[in-house]
């Protein structure tokens, strides 16, 4: 199985979404407050991980740009979740660089002064547990 093959797996089982349901309808990228600074929008994110292109989707700005705020989640008719997709391919990322956490020294120099601060409330939310 090739690395791209055992990525795209990996995204799917942490996400625990099917993205072969997805329709292409754009409803999820309708309701993005970050579709203008994404690269690859949250739509095509989703066949990025169906085409098995996850080097194109760690190489994006959108894996890092997307809020988690899951207008996209509560949007979508039917299921497919795009924002958990991208939030499992940001740890799949995070675990190949061997780093399972961050500590809280590290976040100040990780910060764009640019940085929507939507972000860092839908960030503590996700990964306080």
């Amino acid at each position: 199985m090739s690395s791209e093959k055992k990525q795209a797996e990996l995204i799917k089982e942490i996400s625990g979404v099917n993205p072969l349901k997805c329709m292409k309808c754009g409803k999820c990228s309708a309701s993005c407050p970050s579709y203008n600074e994404m690269d690859i929008k949250p739509h095509q994110f989703v066949s990025y991980v169906v085409n098995e292109d996850i080097e194109s989707l760690v190489n994006s700005k959108s894996l890092w740009k997307c809020l988690s705020c899951f207008a996209c989640v509560e949007r979508c008719p039917r299921d497919v979740k795009p924002g958990k997709l991208i939030d499992a391919a940001r740890q799949v990322v995070v675990r190949q660089k061997d780093q399972d956490y961050l500590s809280p020294n590290e976040i100040p120099e990780l910060l764009d002064p640019e940085l929507p601060q939507q972000l860092l409330v839908s960030a503590f939310r996700r990964y306080r547990r």
